[in-house]
């Protein structure tokens, strides 16, 4: 179906056990667990999430590195309208991160189409709340986007434009097996940024 395909190719297994980077990663096409690892559960963002959104998007120190300030409620809101609507259209977007653990929502991961000097891209984006920062959460979910990327969506390249300044970020794309390729400013909120482009090729043995 639509829902499993990117570029017009066909999704392949959806139950695929793989080892990545030594991390069991399982897919479904339940959109409340679409990924499992060890810790995380993966899955579709709902308007009951909004809170918890809030305690990542309306964060001032886990904002100022990324976007530069904390956004407002009504910009969080719009935030999650953009997903949902993404989940719609394209079958993916930012994706609500949850602790097997406690069941709580403690980030945000998933794959968006970006632009980059004129060029659409598939990018692996990230935000977590900052009392769960230092735990390897963000690169957890990280590399099973990345899997997901290549084998349910069968994409070739995945990519993810980080601020020059968040080397925390820079840290998670690193340990996502990605390298910069590029470097570029984009205005956001009307502040111009410094951006790195990183990105990743599905090797030989990761192809369907």
């Amino acid at each position: 179906s639509e829902r499993w395909s990117y570029a017009g190719r066909s999704a392949g297994n959806m139950n695929n056990l793989r080892k990545e980077n030594t991390m069991t990663v399982k897919f479904s096409e339940n959109r409340n667990k679409l990924i499992e690892t060890e810790r995380l559960i993966i899955r579709e963002m709902v308007q009951s999430d909004f809170d918890a959104l809030c305690k990542i998007l309306c964060d001032e120190e886990v904002m100022r590195t990324a976007y530069g300030s904390a956004f407002s409620p009504e910009e969080a809101q719009n935030w999650l309208n953009r997903q949902l609507k993404r989940y719609a259209e394209y079958g993916f977007g930012l994706w609500a991160v949850v602790l097997k653990e406690t069941n709580e929502m403690i980030g945000q991961c998933g794959l968006t189409l970006q632009g980059w000097r004129d060029k659409e891209m598939l990018e692996i984006g990230y935000l977590f709340q900052k009392a769960y920062w230092h735990k390897g959460y963000a690169a957890e979910a990280a590399i099973a986007c990345k899997e997901y990327a290549f084998k349910v969506l069968n994409a070739n390249t995945v990519y993810s434009i980080v601020r020059d300044t968040n080397t925390a970020s820079q840290k998670v794309a690193v340990r996502n097996g990605m390298k910069i390729i590029d470097k570029d400013t984009k205005n956001f909120r009307y502040i111009d940024m410094d951006f790195f482009l990183y990105s990743a090729e599905r090797t030989n043995e990761a192809q369907i």
